[in-house]
């Protein structure tokens, strides 16, 4: 049987773990009979249905206080929810992310094959059940960007272009992730994976975009297993991978004040993430990652039964 282009980013002991759980945004009430493309159930709108009139309980928000200024009579707005979820997986293609690609053998793989692994994983779940997927792959600027499909042929394409992909150039979130919430369009769900080395208030400032445009987001924050336990031991030369410098030096003085480092960089992505509403994933390479992506999709089920209790 001829390999597919990107195949190796297809875990099945990962694909196995996650198959079963729903990873449907937060603000879809109930789910749902795989192909449907409208629920029974009315409240958290996308798209409006109908008028009906005001009844005691009825939440105040819902009341259409336009029709009440024309008629003098309480109405409420119902909607009816798209139960396919659009979802748009942003993956980090900048030099940093090649960290553990190339060179002397290191715990774990490469920052970026695990990323792309995160990536595959997703859309293939995501495609499973039969919820559109599409892929964007950045540094200073959109590299490559997949519209959101559900068309089965859709994923070998996204495994494609993970198998071509090649890390290179500084990372920006600025102006790439403000066009991006303008473009994406219709509400869903936007999972960005990447290692954050970026501005954490310029990340803020552009997560809060995708969330003022009305999308649930999810963060995969993911680091190499050197850059969070930082294992070095003899003199070592570091080089700047989206920086010219160059350090040779000896790491065990200079561990607990990276490591220290490393914990407020990774507190201050998680505190923007929270205040935005986001959900934040931290990740090292060597973390088991069909443990994670289960765990992780736990979550979101316990949150939505929890959301359908309220």
């Amino acid at each position: 049987m001829p390999k597919i282009a990107g195949q190796q980013f297809l875990d099945p002991s990962i694909i196995e773990k996650i198959k079963r759980m729903d990873v449907r945004a937060r603000a879809v009430v109930d789910g749902f009979i795989t192909g449907m493309h409208k629920s029974p159930y009315h409240g958290f709108a996308v798209e409006f249905a109908t008028h009906r009139e005001y009844v005691p309980g009825d939440e105040i928000k819902h009341i259409d206080w336009k029709v009440w200024s024309k008629t003098d009579r309480l109405y409420i707005k119902e909607y009816e929810e798209e139960t396919n979820l659009k979802c748009t997986i942003i993956l980090d293609c900048s030099k940093s992310m090649d960290y553990g690609q190339t060179g002397r053998d290191r715990r774990g793989p490469g920052k970026f094959d695990y990323a792309a692994t995160i990536a595959a994983s997703l859309a293939y779940l995501l495609q499973s059940q039969a919820d559109q997927v599409g892929l964007v792959m950045f540094d200073t600027a959109i590299r490559k960007a997949l519209p959101a499909s559900s068309n089965p042929a859709h994923l070998k394409l996204i495994l494609h272009e993970l198998d071509q992909a090649k890390p290179d150039h500084k990372t920006d979130v600025g102006d790439v992730f403000h066009g991006l919430a303008e473009q994406i369009g219709k509400r869903g769900l936007v999972v960005l994976v990447s290692d954050l080395f970026v501005d954490t208030r310029t990340l803020q400032e552009t997560m809060r975009h995708f969330r003022h445009r009305k999308h649930e987001m999810v963060v995969f924050h993911v680091m190499h297993d050197d850059e969070v336990t930082f294992p070095f031991q003899d003199n070592v030369l570091f080089k700047g991978l989206e920086i010219d410098m160059e350090l040779l030096t000896e790491p065990r003085a200079l561990r607990r004040t990276y490591l220290e480092a490393v914990d407020r960089f990774k507190s201050q992505v998680r505190r923007a993430c929270s205040t935005s509403g986001i959900d934040y994933v931290p990740l090292s390479t060597t973390d088991s990652l069909d443990a994670a992506l289960s765990s992780y999709l736990a979550f979101r089920q316990r949150a939505i039964r929890g959301a359908r209790r309220r």
